[in-house]
């Protein structure tokens, strides 16, 4: 197909301004074992923001196309794809597990109109699972799936603290938190987020600008005892790190769960390591998702049993604004772009 189309590209690392939109970006040409995608949705994430600003100690080869969520539909399967044929609906599993790589960094990713794609990265769409709303899992949901039930190991009745509640991990771990019938407790920093928060089924929220939010635990449900099980909730989930993770900490009962998948707020926060061996607690990380956890998310989709909070969908042109609401955090769920 030797036609050039529209895409998003990140020619230099910087502000805003380096992500632009081109109108000659050229379709890639495939070849053994790839697809040609016409890309229908593709879903922003912080790791795109730090596409474009730069990442300390991680080259990129520039120029790239960000956007590692993408679904569509095949308009061509190169020599050797015997298993998905044009027409297809797909969702890609951004990361190459067989060749390394990651879709949107390190191969042109989802703000284009077609995306070169390994067939080994391909996933099979439901009918009834729309181009949003698969756009939407990979790196949200797919995280949060493994991270509470791979790892966490989450069970009905449990006590779950969510912070940074209204983002794309967050609000993935509300929904799936409740589906697995734990109270959810949801941390955010306005009303309208709280409200959003409660609207898909949040049981208490916590502005967490206005209120320390361990002390509110201690409020709700009693102070954590070291000699008993009384007190503070059974997990906190928190990828933020910096100034939380201590509270976090605080937050636990005896035999308390703190789950972690990043660090947005800062990766070498303080420290008190009295609280893990008094309250014996247990810190589990949490590291992107497998293939399975995207097969579960689409069958819950498609049996009416989730849907993914989505806050606004975007035309390519809009890319850069897309972005700009994700780095300032305006958003409450996830962002779609559209090809």
């Amino acid at each position: 197909m030797e036609i050039d189309v529209k895409a998003a590209l990140v020619k230099a690392h910087g502000g805003p301004e380096n992500l632009v939109i081109v109108e000659d970006h050229p379709v890639p040409a495939i070849g053994e074992g790839d697809v040609l995608l016409r890309v229908r949705a593709a879903s922003l994430n912080y790791h795109d923001v730090f596409t474009r600003s730069g990442m300390p100690g991680i080259t990129l080869k520039l120029p790239v196309v960000p956007g590692l969520d993408i679904s569509g539909e095949i308009a061509e399967v190169g020599p050797g794809v015997t298993n998905f044929a044009p027409g297809d609906r797909v969702l890609v599993d951004p990361l190459n597990r067989v060749e390394g790589g990651l879709m949107g960094e390190t191969q042109d990713g989802g703000l284009q109109e077609f995306a070169r794609v390994r067939a080994h990265q391909l996933v099979r769409l439901p009918d009834n699972v729309s181009f949003e709303q698969a756009a939407a899992l990979p790196v949200a949901y797919g995280t949060a799936q493994r991270m509470l039930f791979t790892n966490g190991g989450i069970k009905a009745g449990d006590k779950i603290l969510v912070l940074g509640a209204s983002g794309g991990v967050g609000t993935g771990a509300v929904l799936l938190a409740k589906l697995a019938g734990a109270t959810v407790i949801a941390a955010g920093s306005s009303e309208a987020k709280l409200a959003k928060l409660t609207e898909i089924g949040a049981d208490q929220v916590i502005d967490y600008t206005k209120a320390d939010f361990a002390k509110e635990v201690f409020t709700r449900f009693g102070k954590p005892n070291r000699r008993s099980y009384d007190g503070g909730v059974d997990v906190v989930v928190n990828f933020t790190g910096g100034d939380t993770w201590v509270p976090s900490l605080r937050a636990l009962k005896r035999g308390g769960k703190l789950l972690t998948c990043g660090a947005t707020a800062g990766f070498d926060p303080k420290e008190d390591l009295r609280f893990i061996w008094t309250f014996e607690l247990k810190i589990l990380g949490s590291n992107s998702w497998a293939r399975e956890d995207l097969e579960t998310l689409l069958r819950l989709i498609s049996e009416g049993k989730l849907n993914p909070v989505i806050d606004r969908v975007f035309p390519l042109d809009e890319a850069r604004e897309a972005l700009r609401l994700i780095e300032e955090r305006q958003v409450i769920g996830k962002v779609i772009v559209t090809p």
